[in-house]
């Protein structure tokens, strides 16, 4: 396999250590006795005030080997791998994997790695498959101590690492005072220079754990934790003995940390389904019970499965959308097919039988581990037989020739093969016996050894009689004066005669010479029943083996059965909810017409769609051609007027901000990532506040976001808008951004103008009822506020004091400068001068005015008040409270009224 070599280990210089210059070293470059330097920045470029008089020597090439290191315990699988070229490191989260490890397949071949580890505790098949890759590649496959994959291990190993733990240094100037190569005079004087030259421990690793998520989301990936930590231990150990160097893990020359992102396969985080309520987990309803059951959320409304392949395969989708347009397109076909009113009743049949089916791959493995049970064996001939009516059923679907999944299906759904395993199953096993029985029984004639023992045993009681008549003759009358004969399946046959009082004696039992009959019986009859049971096995035992050599055959066939089930429930779904099928397009645009959000329509009386666009790659200097939007009413093509690539909505409290399909109409692109900033998930165990864990959510979509990525942003803070312009500057590789905010103080004195940047302002219009019964609509493509009683915002539009507001739920073009908070105080029972207040408040803050309130003077009606308060202060400190009641004093009832100025 090819070589990938790292540029920066060519590139260092005898004194080129990696670590921070101090003052010695910075006197002796000065001097001209040490070589500066090279300075090695982000981007990989090395910079030498020498350059031109070094010459470049390419034989001073390394060759490193690229490192994975990967695992899978229960289900989920989790790889951290490291590129020299780029020095960095991919990690990819804690994922749930299927059967056939498809995922594990798809990292191994894109990342195309040279060592390959893994787990002493990871799952056997997974580790055939790292070791299959690695045969035909080449490479090197080892197995681990579970030891180096521990996740705390991992996360502190982690943490060493430079670019975590070290902060870029702002000030050069600032060294230290004394000399750091003084001896210390005590304990105090060495932690002071620890601290100082090497920096706080304590602080570098809070650091480091703020820092990482800002780069990865694996603090909740412990599969992940414990794979980089193994990678970096490997990458410690290659480097020890290649340069001789044993830094540990903060000599790692590591420049960048990002998410594996998979070819053809979106990228969604773990904090963007919790925030888009992709997954919700509800517990159940009985609080002895500990099982969750799936909430509101997209997958539960999505999921009509009747399979429990089909349900594992749909979660699998939504956590790992396609982005290949041919599968979608493929999807889109097969539902559009499904839900054509002349095929209804031909879905509902398909989804019927798909239930009637059982997990065929878990009954395969329980043949294959040689524990079958007679409900297995049901299951297998239920299953040929529902496939059988589904080849059927296919048949009648009307326009269904060009359906991927219907071509599939009929071809993998043989006619023959399924026939075979349903009547060898079926006419081998005796269902009735078997369930008597409660272990697998065979049907008759179906073995001839097996048919003549079972009609011994049936007839073992005649034959017992004519044995012990038989015997009888031969017995001295007075040895016995009776005698039985028992046969027992786990012994055999036993003549049993009554005991005798003389053989209590010294002599002991009698026995009859030449008795020998006994012996004679289990050589013509022998242990029927254990002989019978014998044979049952051998023949399920051949049977098994002759359903295994389809396993092949069925589980391709489950596998597209599965397909079958997510796509008829999509059309299940798109029937009950009035979804459409959107036009999926190349272009990098997202365009949707009466747009609706799934779940919120579900949960209200009433939903207003809207209308959304927006482009990626529009930011600043780019300037990009018409885009026409084609129109379903009308033939000809549609302009869109604004083509941004970031939309900001502003509007009024509890309005609410969607803007998601189903739709009654959409145009939309190929998304490759999905960042939120929506909710904050916090925890005792993170050391971050909640500002902080969105600095974090944030950070991480502007360090991994493309022009083909969708960022959603809902009221971060003051730094929505600061997001939003960085990512501006990023030119044609901006990406699709969602921005909600309040932060309006933006758009005062010209800070944020809608005239210079390639924005899109929002704002969600809102009803306004005035006292003399006359309502006005916000007017479209104009800003409006809510200001005093006198004061008009340019439009003829005021909010006085008897106004009552009503949320519309309706985008409009432009921005609002209000978001009547005030209105909403006032409309959950704060008093209006509490509100008042508040607006004057706000207007002198958003005007940077704020000192104009040490200004104010107070109204007569407000000294008035205060001077009554100070009157009654003095009074009650002036109240003797160590008399007693008794000496003639007053009560103190009527002393504190008196205070209080109120009668008694």
């Amino acid at each position: 396999m090819p070589r990938r070599t790292n540029p920066s280990e060519s590139s260092k210089g005898p004194c080129d250590t990696g670590d921070v210059d101090n003052e010695t070293t910075r006197h002796l470059q000065e001097e001209g006795i040490m070589p500066p330097r090279k300075k090695v920045r982000w981007d990989g470029s090395v910079e030498s005030p020498h350059e031109d008089s070094i010459e470049e020597d390419s034989s001073s090439d390394t060759v490193e080997k690229i490192g994975l290191a990967a695992t899978c315990q229960f289900g989920r699988v989790a790889c951290a791998f490291y590129d020299p070229v780029k020095c960095t490191v991919f990690v990819f989260e804690d994922t749930t994997e299927n059967k056939h490890f498809d995922l594990t397949k798809a990292f191994l071949e894109q990342a195309s790695p040279d060592v390959v580890l893994t787990s002493s505790k990871a799952d056997d098949n997974f580790m055939d498959v790292c070791r299959d890759y690695m045969d035909s590649s080449g490479g090197t496959f080892q197995i681990r101590p579970h030891k180096d994959f521990i996740a705390l291990r991992g996360r502190d190993r982690l943490l060493s690492l430079r670019l975590l733990s070290k902060l870029p240094i702002q000030d050069q100037d600032s060294q230290l005072e004394s000399d750091p190569a003084c001896e210390p005079r005590n304990a105090y004087d060495f932690m002071r220079q620890r601290k100082e030259i090497g920096g706080d421990p304590m602080l570098q690793k809070w650091n480091a754990s703020v820092r990482l998520a800002n780069f990865a989301s694996v603090e909740t990936s412990p599969l992940c934790l414990g794979s980089v930590g193994a990678l970096l231990e490997y990458l410690v150990r290659a480097r020890a003995v290649a340069e001789l160097d044993d830094e540990g893990v903060g000599g790692l020359e590591i420049r960048n940390i990002e998410p594996l992102p998979l070819l053809n396969v979106m990228q969604i985080n773990a904090d963007a389904l919790f925030s888009l309520q992709v997954f919700e987990d509800e517990n159940h309803a009985s609080i002895h019970s500990d099982r969750t059951k799936e909430g509101l959320s997209l997958f539960g409304i999505l999921n009509a499965t009747k399979t429990t392949l089909g349900r594992a395969l749909m979660r699998e989708w939504f956590i790992r959308p396609s982005m290949s347009l041919s599968v979608i397109n493929a999807r889109h076909d097969a539902v559009e097919c499904f839900i054509r009113p002349d095929n209804i009743p031909t879905a509902t049949s398909l989804h019927g039988h798909l239930q009637g089916t059982k997990n065929i791959p878990r009954i395969l493995a329980t043949m294959k581990a040689g524990k079958s049970k007679v409900s297995d064996w049901q299951g297998m001939v239920k299953f040929a037989f529902h496939a059988l009516l589904l080849r059927d059923a296919l048949a009648e679907l009307n326009h269904a020739g060009g359906v991927e999944i219907v071509r599939k299906l009929l071809d993998a759904l043989d006619v023959a093969f399924l026939r075979e395993i349903g009547n060898a199953v079926n006419e081998t096993i005796d269902w009735e016996e078997s369930t008597n029985a409660c272990r697998i029984c065979v049907r008759p004639h179906v073995d001839e050894e097996l048919d003549n023992l079972k009609h011994i045993y049936h007839g073992i009681d005649a034959v017992l009689s004519k044995v012990a008549a038989r015997v009888s003759a031969t017995v001295p009358p007075d040895y016995t004066s009776s005698l039985n004969v028992v046969y027992f399946p786990q012994l055999g046959f036993l003549v049993c005669v009554p005991m005798q009082d003389d053989w209590h004696g010294e002599g002991g039992i009698k026995v009859l010479d030449g008795w020998t009959f006994q012996a004679h019986m289990d050589t013509h009859i022998g242990d029927l029943h254990p002989a019978i049971v014998d044979r049952e096995i051998e023949i399920v035992q051949a049977l098994q083996e002759r359903i295994l050599s389809y396993a092949h055959r069925i589980g391709r066939v489950c596998d597209i059965c599965a397909e079958l089930d997510c796509l008829l429930s999509f059309a299940a779904a798109s029937r009950s909810y009035d979804y459409i099928r959107p036009q999926m397009t190349e272009e990098n645009v997202i365009y949707i017409k009466q747009g609706r959000h799934p779940l919120q329509e579900l949960v209200v009386d009433t939903f207003v769609p809207n209308d959304a666009f927006i482009v990626g790659g529009a930011g600043l200097g780019v300037a990009l051609d018409d885009i026409s939007i084609a129109d379903d009413d009308t033939e000809e093509d549609e302009p869109y007027p604004q083509k941004n690539s970031i939309v900001v909505c502003t509007g009024a409290n509890a309005c609410g901000k969607v803007v998601f399909v189903p739709a009654e109409s959409a145009r939309l692109g190929i998304v490759d990532k999905i960042f939120t900033r929506v909710q904050t998930r916090e925890s005792v165990s993170r050391v971050q506040s909640a500002f902080m864990i969105d600095l974090n959510q944030v950070s991480l979509a502007l360090r991994n976001s493309t022009a083909q990525s969708l960022i959603l942003l809902d009221e971060f803070g003051k730094g929505t808008l600061s997001a939003g312009l960085h990512l501006l500057a990023s030119g044609s590789a901006c990406p699709k951004v969602v921005a909600t905010t309040h932060f309006h103080e933006v758009f005062h004195d010209d800070i944020l103008s809608p005239y210079k940047l390639p924005i899109t302002f929002l704002h969600m219009q809102v009803l306004l009822a005035r006292n003399l019964h006359e309502q006005v609509i916000a007017p479209e493509d104009a800003s409006f506020t809510d200001g005093d009683d006198n004061e008009d915002d340019g439009n003829g539009l005021r909010v006085t004091r008897g106004d009552r507001i009503t949320y519309l739920y309706k985008v409009a073009n432009g921005y609002s400068l209000h978001s009547h908070a005030i209105t909403c105080a006032e409309i959950f029972g704060i008093p209006r001068r509490v509100a008042n207040r508040a607006r004057r408040v706000g207007e002198l803050l958003a005007k940077h005015e704020i000192c104009q309130l040490l200004d104010e003077d107070m109204s007569d009606v407000e000294r008035r008040e205060l001077e009554e308060a100070e009157e009654v202060c003095r009074k009650f400190l002036a109240w003797d409270l160590s008399r007693d009641a008794r000496e003639g004093n007053p009560p103190v009832r009527d002393v504190l009224a008196e205070v209080l100025g109120r009668s008694a």
